[in-house]
């Protein structure tokens, strides 16, 4: 993929935290000098840097174990992005780009909506990869920005940690997630302002609802 990358021509940066796969890239070097080989970790990558005041595209195959932590890392730097497409966990994906009302409608659904306009490329079968996976995988690209601006300037950590609040547990009503943010009675209110029922759940909230109801409960 890095090949195929820098044989485009436009400045590439390989990041690669493996030894072997590192100095393999160094070779592909030789090659390409617009290639350059940051040996680290992703998590610990500061992209501001590696921008320079540039627009970034960013690709990747990324370790099914630390999905998650890898997008909240690029998040942080979204404003420096347009696009990126990426090989994930097929359940990942599906949680990325779902829907409310949906069974995999969550927190992470939420948190990559508001940075991004998450699109279900393709699915991959395993025997795509050498040795293959135990699960299926999907090519996803997020297009930048996502829903933020939509939502009348909310603080993004505000925000999120309200989200996270809200699907504390998944099975439970809003009314009980949310009793450490405001009192039942209170969360009740809000919610019928909303045009929603009391017994309501996270996964029925678009993000727009979600930023109205923590700003009515004071919470975001």
């Amino acid at each position: 993929m890095t090949e195929h990358i820098a044989a485009a021509g436009a400045p590439v940066y390989a990041i690669e935290l493996d030894t072997a796969l590192a100095r393999r890239l160094q070779r592909l070097k030789q090659r390409f000098p617009n290639l350059t080989v940051i040996s680290s970790d992703v998590l610990k990558v500061d992209f501001a840097e590696i921008a320079a005041g540039r627009r970034l595209r960013m690709y990747g195959n990324l370790p099914y174990y630390i999905t998650s932590p890898i997008l909240h890392r690029v998040f942080e730097s979204a404003a420096l992005i347009d696009e990126m497409h990426i090989v994930i966990q097929l359940e990942v994906a599906e949680r990325l780009v779902a829907e409310p009302g949906g069974k995999d409608y969550g927190y992470l659904s939420v948190a990559t909506q508001l940075y991004s306009r998450p699109e279900l490329v393709l699915e991959i079968p395993r025997d795509a990869f050498d040795p293959p996976p135990e699960v299926g995988s999907a090519l996803v690209t997020l297009r930048f920005p996502g829903n933020k601006a939509k939502l009348g300037g909310v603080d993004e950590e505000r925000f999120l940690d309200f989200v996270k609040a809200c699907f504390a547990q998944k099975r439970k009503t809003l009314v009980n997630n949310l009793r450490s943010k405001a009192k039942p009675e209170a969360v009740r209110a809000a919610l019928e302002r909303l045009g929603l029922k009391a017994d309501a759940r996270a996964e029925q909230l678009s993000l727009a609802m979600f930023a109205n109801l923590g700003r009515d409960l004071g919470a975001t």
